[in-house]
Parts: C-alpha cells; sequence; structure tokens
C-alpha cells in the first residue's frame, strides 16, 4: 500500500513538474527533475526518452542525455533505410555542437565505420547507398568527428587510434598497384598527429615507426624516423609542461587555473587553449545538470572568457556565429552572451555591402524577443525568486544600442525612435521587478537620458526620467546627484537648489557626494549668500549623521558582544591554574599555548627574578598554589587596525587624526610612502573604535577621496609554497594582481621548517582577485595555499602544532626518494609534505621530517621506528623531541658551554633598518651562509644572529664586501661574552680572532671549579699553558683557511 501512495505521489509530481516547464522551458533544474523522476518510476521508459528529448530541444545538454536518446535509435535502425541512417548522424552532429564528449565522439566513429563496413563490404546492400556511403564519404566523416576532439590532450588518443586501425585496415585491402597515394595520406595523418600536444606522444611515434618499417623502404627508415622526431620534439614538450595541469583537472576552479594560465602566455596556443575551454564548458554543464552549487555561475564565466578570447584573435564570422548560437542554448539566462551574440549580428549586418546577404542570418529584434521568450529576465509571479539585473541590463543595453545605431545611421524608419523608447523603459520596469535594489549605477536611465537630450531635444522628458528615479531609489546619493545634474543641464537652477535644500538632510547612503554637489553647484551658479547658506547646512547636516553613524556602530558592536558571549557561554573555561615549576621556561607561542624554549633563548630574556615574598605561613617552606592572575590584555593589531590607501601627495599624521577624531583613541599611525601610492595604517586602542572609523571611508582629504578598509581583508596567508621561495619570489607571484603593500615573514627562532608568509595589498580587490592562486601547483605535487588572513579564522592558519603533526626519520639510505618514504607512511594516515635532507652538493645526509594531516597520524607513524628500508633499519621520533635531544648531545660533547657554543658560532648585526622582519633578515644572511636563527633587537636596531658553526660565522665577518638589507649597507661583528668589549681593529687587520684564553680546550669537558686550597692564580696560569707549547704565532691567512 506504501509503495502505491508514493508511487501517485510521484505521478503527481511529474504533472507539476511537466505544468512548471510549460513556463519555464529553460530552466536546466526543472528539466534534470523531470528526467530523475521520470528514471524513478517503473514502466516509464517512454516517458524518460520525451523527457531526455524535452531538455534537448530546448537546451544544450551533455552526453548524459544525448546518448540515451542516440542509443535508442541506433537500437531500432534498420541500415537499408537511409534516411534513418542520415537521421542519427543528425542527431550526432547536434549532440556534439552542445558540448565535447570524448565517449559521444567514440561512438560517432564507430558508427560511421560500421555504416562504411555495412555498404561497402556486405554484398546485398542497396547500390544507390553504397554510392552514397562511400569509402571517401566515411574518411572525410571520421576525420571532422577526430579533429572535435583533438583538443583533449588526454583522451583524443582514443579517437585518433579508431581512424588510424580503420585507416591501416582499408590500407592492407587496397591493392598493391593503388596503395602509394593512401600511403602517403596515412603518414601525413601520422605526422600530423605527432605534432600535436597529447598524453601518448609514445604510442604514436611507435605508429610512426611500425608504419614506416611496414610501408616504406628500408633505405628510407632510419631519415624518416630521424624527421619525426623532430617534428614531434615541440608538441611533446608542450604536453609535458602542462602535464600537471592536466592530471590535476579535479574541479572547476583547476580548470579556470589552467584557463588562466594558458592566457596569460605572451602568445597563447590557440589549439591548447581552445580545448581547455571546451572541456570547461562540459564539465561545467555536468555539474550544472547534477545541480552543484556555482556550476551555472562557472559555466557563463567560461563561455564569456572562451567568446572574447575567439574574438579577439580574430576568429572568423561563420566561427563566432556557431560560438555565439552554442553559447546562447547553453546558459540562456546570460545577459552577457545574448548581449555579445546581439553586437555580432549588429556587425555583420553593417559590414555587408547593399547587394549581399546573410542566409540563414536570425534578425536583432528575432534575437532580443528569443532572449527574453526564455523568461530567466522576468519574474513570472509573486513568488518567483529574483532575476539578476546585472545580466537583464547588458542585454537591453545591446538591443538598444542597436537600434540607436541604426537611427543614426539612416536606417530607420519614423516609429524607430518609439521603438527604442519602448524598448529601454520596458528594460526598467524589468530590472526595477527583478531585484528591489535595481541597479545603483542607474545604466538604463543614464541611456535613456541622454537619448532625451542629445539625440531628440527632450530636455523636460529626461528631467521626469530623473524625477521618477529619484522617487523610486529614494535613500540612494547617486540617483539624486543624477537628477539635480540634469536639472543644472537644463537651466532649472532654483528647482536644483531647492532638491538640494530638501535631500541634504535625509538619510542617504553616502551623503557627503550630494553636499560635495550642492556646493559644487553653488560655487558655479550661486551668489555668495546661497553658497554660505549652503556650507551651513551642509555643516549641521554632517554632524547629525556622524552622530548617527556612531550610535549604529555602537548598536551593532554591542550586538556582536552579545553574540560572541552567547557563544562562549558553552565553552567551559578553567579559572585556576598552578604557577609553573621555576625550571620551566615558557613563551607563547601565538596560539594561546606555551612552548618550551632552549635553555639559550631563555637566557636572552634575562634571569627570573627572586621572590620578594617569602614562603606564606603553614606552607613548610613549599611555594603555594596559588589562582592564576588574570592575564594583560593584549595588543590586538589585525582588529584594531584600519588601512587608508589613495591618500594624496603630502598627507600627515595630524590630518589622518582629523579625519579619524570622534572614532576613539588612537595608538599609533604610520604613513608609508609606496612607488605608485601613498598608504597608512592607523591602529586604535581599542576595537570598538573600528566600526565608526569605517565610515570614513570615501571621505576627502585635500579633495581626494580616500578609501578606508580593515587592514586585513586586503591580506593574504600564504604556506605550502617550496621551501626555495624567498620574499622576491613572492612578491613576483602576487605583485601581478596588484601593488603590494608589505610581505611579513615569520620568524624560524623557534621552529626552523615554518614555511609561510602574510602577503598584504593596498586594496582587498586585489587581495581577492590573487585567491585564484589558491590550489596552483606550484611544483610536482604541491598546491599553494592562500587564504584571507581573517582574523577569525586564526587558528587554521597557525603552524604552532606543527611539531605535534612531524616525525623524524633518521638513518636513511643515501638512496631513499620521496616516494619510498610516501609509500611507507601513507599507511599510518594522509601525509602533507615530506622533506629530505641534502647538503650542498646535493646528496642526502640520512634523515628526513615527513609531516602529517593531523596528530594521531604522526603519533600512529612511530611504529615504523626499526623499519627496514632500502636494507638499512631506520629510527622514528616526534621532531621536536629529536631537535632537542639533539642539541643536547652536540653541546654536551663538545667541551664548551651552552652559551660559549652558542656565542662561538654567532654574530651582531648592527645598523638594522626600522621594522626589520627576523624571516627577511634570515633570507638575505642565508645567501652567505648557513643560519641557524635569527633574534631581532627591535629597539637597539641590532641583530643576535647563530649560525651552524663557527667557519659559517667567520663566512658573515669576514666578507669584504658589505651584506645589504633594504637599502642599509650591515654592520656585522662577532658576538662577545656579556660585558667584553667590542672587537677593535689592529695594526691594520680586518679582523682579529678570539683569544684562546676564552676557549677551552676542545673535548676536555667543562673548567672544574677550583678546589680547596687552589688559588686564582693557578688556575689562571693553568688556562694559559696551552699557548706556551707553540711558540709560532698564527698569521691571519691560517686563520682564513681554518676557517674554510
Amino acid at each position: 500500500m506504501h509503495g502505491v501512495d508514493e508511487e501517485a505521489q510521484k505521478l503527481e509530481r511529474l504533472a507539476d513538474l511537466l505544468t512548471q516547464l510549460s513556463a519555464s522551458p529553460y530552466d536546466v533544474a526543472l528539466h534534470a527533475q523531470h528526467i530523475s523522476l521520470a528514471m524513478s518510476l517503473p514502466g516509464m521508459d517512454s516517458q524518460v526518452l520525451e523527457a531526455r528529448e524535452m531538455a534537448a530541444n530546448y537546451l544544450a545538454v551533455g552526453d548524459e542525455v544525448w546518448m540515451p536518446i542516440i542509443d535508442d535509435k541506433v537500437a531500432s535502425l534498420v541500415m537499408e533505410e537511409g534516411a534513418r541512417v542520415a537521421e542519427i548522424l543528425e542527431l550526432y552532429e547536434r549532440a556534439e555542437r552542445d558540448y565535447l564528449s570524448i565517449p559521444l565522439l567514440r561512438k560517432h566513429v564507430e558508427f560511421l565505420i560500421n555504416v562504411h563496413e555495412h555498404f561497402n563490404v556486405a554484398v546485398d546492400s542497396q547500390e544507390e547507398l553504397r554510392e552514397v556511403f562511400t569509402s571517401q564519404w566515411a574518411r572525410e566523416a571520421i576525420d571532422a568527428v577526430v579533429a572535435k576532439g583533438a583538443g583533449h590532450l588526454s583522451q583524443s588518443q582514443q579517437l585518433w587510434r579508431l581512424q588510424r586501425d580503420w585507416e591501416l585496415d582499408m590500407l592492407d585491402r587496397t591493392p598493391v598497384e593503388e596503395r602509394p597515394p593512401l600511403v602517403d595520406y596515412v603518414q601525413n595523418l601520422i605526422l600530423a598527429r605527432l605534432q600535436q600536444p597529447h598524453s601518448e606522444h609514445e604510442d604514436t611515434f611507435q605508429s610512426c615507426s611500425s608504419f614506416t618499417t611496414k610501408y616504406k623502404p628500408a633505405s628510407e627508415y632510419e631519415a624518416l624516423l630521424v624527421a619525426a622526431s623532430k617534428l614531434r620534439s615541440r608538441a611533446a614538450k608542450a604536453y609535458q609542461r602542462r602535464e600537471a595541469a592536466e592530471l590535476g583537472l579535479t574541479s572547476l576552479n583547476a580548470y579556470a587555473q589552467y584557463i588562466s594560465s594558458e592566457r596569460r602566455a605572451k602568445n597563447p596556443d590557440m589549439f591548447v587553449l581552445t580545448g581547455v575551454y571546451e572541456r570547461a564548458l562540459a564539465e561545467a554543464a555536468k555539474r550544472r545538470f547534477s545541480g552543484e552549487v556555482g556550476a551555472e555561475e562557472a559555466l557563463r564565466s567560461f563561455w564569456i572568457g572562451y567568446l572574447d578570447f575567439s574574438r579577439t584573435r580574430g576568429a572568423e564570422d561563420s566561427e563566432m556565429t556557431t560560438l555565439l548560437r552554442r553559447a546562447t542554448r547553453s546558459v540562456p539566462g546570460s545577459g552577457e552572451t545574448w548581449a555579445r551574440y546581439i553586437r555580432h549580428l549588429e556587425k555583420n549586418k553593417s559590414d555587408l555591402a547593399e547587394d549581399e546577404s546573410v542566409e540563414e542570418a536570425e534578425s536583432i529584434p528575432d534575437a532580443y524577443a528569443r532572449a527574453l521568450s526564455t523568461n530567466l529576465f522576468t519574474k513570472l509571479g509573486k513568488g518567483s525568486p529574483d532575476r539578476d539585473p546585472e545580466q537583464i541590463i547588458p542585454l537591453v543595453l545591446a538591443r538598444a544600442s542597436a537600434e540607436k545605431h541604426a537611427i543614426e545611421a539612416g536606417r530607420a524608419n519614423e516609429d524607430s525612435f518609439a521603438d527604442l523608447v519602448k524598448i529601454v523603459e520596458d528594460g526598467l520596469a524589468v530590472v526595477r521587478g527583478a531585484s528591489k535594489a535595481g541597479d545603483p549605477r542607474f545604466r538604463l536611465e543614464k541611456f535613456l537620458s541622454e537619448l532625451y537630450l542629445n539625440l531628440a531635444g527632450m530636455p523636460d522628458a529626461a528631467v521626469q526620467l530623473w524625477t521618477a528615479t529619484a522617487k523610486h531609489y529614494k535613500s540612494s546619493w547617486a540617483s539624486w546627484v543624477a537628477y539635480t545634474d540634469v536639472l543644472i543641464r537644463t537651466d532649472h537652477h532654483d528647482l536644483a537648489r531647492s532638491t538640494f535644500q530638501e535631500v541634504s538632510a535625509k538619510n542617504l547612503d553616502y551623503p557627503e557626494a550630494l553636499w560635495d554637489a550642492w556646493i559644487n553647484f553653488e560655487y558655479a551658479h550661486g551668489s555668495l549668500v546661497s553658497l554660505e547658506e549652503a556650507l551651513a547646512r551642509v555643516e549641521r547636516a554632517r554632524t547629525q549623521v556622524e552622530a548617527r553613524r556612531i550610535q549604529e556602530a555602537q548598536k551593532a558592536f554591542e550586538m556582536a558582544q552579545v553574540q560572541h558571549a552567547k557563544e562562549r557561554e558553552t565553552v567551559s573555561v578553567p579559572t585556576s591554574a598552578a604557577v609553573p615549576e621555576t625550571g620551566q621556561a615558557t613563551v607563547a607561542d601565538g596560539t594561546g599555548e606555551s612552548m618550551e624554549v632552549d635553555e639559550i633563548n631563555a637566557g636572552a630574556l634575562g634571569k627570573r627574578k627572586a621572590d620578594d615574598d617569602g614562603p606564606a605561613e603553614g606552607t613548610g617552606g613549599k611555594r603555594q598554589r596559588l589562582e592564576k592572575p588574570p592575564a594583560p590584555l593584549k595588543r590586538d593589531r589585525e582588529n584594531c587596525t584600519v588601512f587608508v590607501a589613495d591618500l594624496p601627495s603630502g598627507t600627515g599624521e595630524e590630518q589622518l587624526k582629523m579625519l579619524f577624531k570622534g572614532c576613539g583613541e588612537i595608538r599609533e599611525v604610520k604613513i608609508t610612502q609606496l612607488p605608485q601610492a601613498l598608504v597608512a595604517t592607523v591602529e586604535f586602542t581599542a576595537r570598538d573604535s573600528v566600526p565608526a572609523a569605517l565610515t570614513k571611508d570615501k571621505k576627502r582629504i585635500n579633495g581626494i577621496e580616500v578609501s578606508v578598509h580593515l587592514a586585513w581583508r586586503s591580506t593574504l596567508y600564504v604556506t605550502n609554497f617550496p621551501e626555495k621561495w624567498d620574499d622576491t619570489s613572492v612578491r613576483d607571484l602576487f605583485s601581478q594582481y596588484g601593488p603590494l603593500f608589505d610581505v611579513r615573514w615569520p620568524s624560524k627562532k623557534f621552529k626552523t621548517t615554518r614555511r609561510f608568509c602574510y602577503v598584504q595589498y593596498i586594496s582587498p580587490e586585489s587581495a581577492e582577485r590573487a585567491l585564484e592562486l589558491h590550489g596552483r601547483e606550484v611544483e610536482p605535487e604541491r598546491t599553494l595555499n592562500v587564504y584571507v588572513s581573517n582574523p577569525e579564522h586564526k587558528k587554521g592558519r597557525t603552524d604552532a602544532d606543527a611539531n605535534d603533526r612531524e616525525v623524524y626519520v633518521a638513518g636513511l639510505s643515501k638512496f631513499t626518494t620521496k616516494d619510498d618514504l610516501l609509500g611507507l607512511f601513507s599507511t599510518y594516515g594522509s601525509v602533507k609534505d615530506i622533506r629530505l635532507a641534502e647538503d650542498r652538493n646535493g646528496q642526502l645526509k640520512g634523515f628526513a621530517f615527513v609531516e602529517f594531516q593531523n596528530e594521531a597520524d604522526a603519533r600512529a607513524a612511530l611504529s615504523a621506528n626499526n623499519y627496514e628500508l632500502k636494507k638499512r633499519r631506520i629510527a622514528v621520533t616526534l621532531a621536536d623531541t629529536r631537535v632537542r635531544a639533539k642539541n643536547r648531545e652536540s653541546f654536551a660533547d663538545s667541551g664548551l658551554g651552552r652559551r660559549a657554543e652558542a656565542r662561538n658560532r654567532s654574530v651582531r648585526i648592527r645598523n638594522l633598518p626600522p621594522d626589520a622582519q627576523e624571516g627577511l633578515l634570515q633570507q638575505v644572511l642565508e645567501r652567505f651562509a648557513t643560519v641557524k636563527r635569527v633574534e631581532v633587537l627591535s629597539e637597539a636596531r641590532e641583530a643576535i644572529v647563530e649560525l651552524e658553526s663557527a667557519a659559517e660565522a667567520g663566512k658573515l665577518t669576514l666578507r669584504t664586501e658589505p651584506i645589504v638589507f633594504k637599502e642599509v649597507d650591515l654592520d656585522i661583528s662577532e658576538e662577545l661574552p656579556s660585558g667584553a668589549a667590542p672587537p677593535t681593529k689592529t695594526g691594520g687587520a680586518m679582523f682579529v680572532p678570539r683569544t684562546a684564553v676564552s676557549r677551552p680546550r676542545a673535548g676536555l669537558g667543562r673548567p672544574r671549579k677550583p678546589g680547596i686550597g687552589s688559588t686564582a692564580t693557578a688556575s689562571s696560569s693553568g688556562g694559559n699553558s696551552f699557548l706556551s707549547g707553540d711558540q709560532t704565532g698564527k698569521s691571519q691567512d691560517d686563520f682564513r683557511k681554518m676557517l674554510g
């Protein structure tokens, strides 16, 4: 019973769908539902076929619709019925015009081969049909079908193999004396294929070799193969360059990136780019039909790009006509596509001579009527979804401009102007009915207004138009400014002034523009009295507006706080914690957790002060467990900073402070002069000052409109780029999307493998454009990650837990590869990155780091410890544990104290430029020596740099040429013990080595403390006694040799 009810519901739904389709026959989603619902009902095969045919009649559809339709026709085909064969061939042509499909093309080639086989081999075939379906007909038809799929670099070989095998079969059937022309034809076919980029060049070249061996003289074999090899070289390399992109086509975004990369080339490859566009269209259409969100927008974008690319490369008119008809069938709701089609029809019509005509050319009125008949640009009823004005406006403008051009060229009749006005007015009604927002740029209103003023000489009609527009868009400053502008142009000055007075105090979206227009009007057309009255009214209105904005900003902030408090209610927050042990130094890592710091780092921060108070009574001398004091408020730069762009030259700090006066207390203002712009950052002390500050966007300084936005909105978080990339590499890649403000690099003093940076533009629009780099493969198996640096998503852009997700693998064979490690460790979880350590000569050092996507997988990978890989037993530990253990062992074995060891391989850098970044400074120094860590002392404008060894430190201190950092020559000297005098130059020497008395003997351990009865003198003399063993002094040259 339940099944019967369910089937009845489906039938009712099917009837409802048919009703909706009758009203909206170009709705892709309705057709997809129709087919799906018909397939779910038993015994509805004919209904399913009808549903597919209905979709194919109205829209461009993919092979998932066309192939069942064609298969049904082929199943009932009787070969002797020539008309039925022609009907099926026409179906194939229609299907292939919609979208590229290799399976469909393959079926088409197989059908052609079967038809030819039947009429040329079967003895009972009709003679008249045999004369139609000849070998030459089959050869030309097969070649045309294979050519349609040649641009599919990865799968086109399927079609070419069918053609090759058929041609070779025909060649073998041909008598020997008739073979030479066919041999030349097949040879040219193979050579032409060798010159096309595709994935199976080796297979094609092997075909060439086999063909040459069988059908060409042996004496010519070597010369022919050498020539063929030269022909294929360029195409093979072209595919190799694109192989990574071809293999990465798993999303519509990947297709978009592939297309963008091809179009950026100096000379785009038309063959490749056309093929990528066709494949992108087919994939987007398939995803749209399955209901994927965003697929419709992607399909429209691909078509617009394809059409513009084809037009700019000089495609023939017939080719453009075919493409545009395909596009309007594929995306009938795209006004941009219809607009291009109408402009193309207008161009073709104007290019014709009087005695020429275009057969089957659609007229512009018919094309426009067909576009509107889709019902995709107008609402059908009260409950219908909003339509996009951005698709309606280009269509109306294209149709109206074509009519206007005809009037100006004298090709119009007496009703043409009335028709033109009606087109625009009807378009205005559609736009305003499609969406409440309408068109904030008033493109149709401006077009019609110019018609009234310039073409028809009807100024009163223009005034009436803008009167109605201003009333419709009551809160739009642009509508009122346009209205007053037309009043001024038509000499209605009194009406313009009264309009300014009435509207100046209204709640407009941007009243400053109206006020500026009013004041400019009074300067040009008013008196001193009217000007001063306007200035006074504007000042009063400005005060009211700013007060209202501050209230609205405060209200919005309070609502956000309430929402934030509600979200935090579900989170349990500890109220107390034990005071840390005094022997453990910790430092915040930026994520709210603590991370261990080596003793040398803690020492740089100074010793911990002794407690002023003794132990509390009753505690027995033990430290009492205290409640953790509240942490001081952190400086929240990201949420408290606004970015100010488009500043006029010479803008000072005081002007910016005046601009943001009343918004809140300003902590800091930084003005930066870039090569192309003057910009500034303004940091407030409190986060709730920012909403009021953002209202200053589009305000003016020295008459120039400035842009104000949250600093993080124009900042990108970039990670997963190659280790070899530096500041220059990142700037070169990202600067193509807009002017850069800064690139900030992380410090590597706690983790040397950190690989991310922050790229900041001067405008959010540039940052949004650069997001297209997300997912781009910058080297094999490495895709770039690019995100907007939203503070709310801070957890997603930190590498604080990377150590917990990374294992250290030691004991590796020098023949180990990344694939070997990936094969082993991928069994434990998803591997994010593998880094094999290499020396300067590119030889493996015998260890590697393997980073997983999550911590649990990294801990599971510890089971691989003692695993035999390449006949070597490997050791696997967590990465950070390994680093600390290695440091302890190296210090213990060297015979030096921990501080002395670090100081021995460290240098001090003075004369740093302001705001020097540790990460950027390390990049510069790594060009000259191997750097372990850099710590910048900002207030002193100095830095301490720890290098891999004393020899590496010597490479910096012994340089004769200065190292330049941000156009400043760095002052580099050795790092001395605390309290020691800085190095001095004596006797003209450039560098004096550290005195041996300050260094314990290598390998003899730490110096012992003086025992009972020993004296300082004995200790001192003992410390110097090793110098007396060799009375021959070392020269500076000997010292340089020691440093390597």
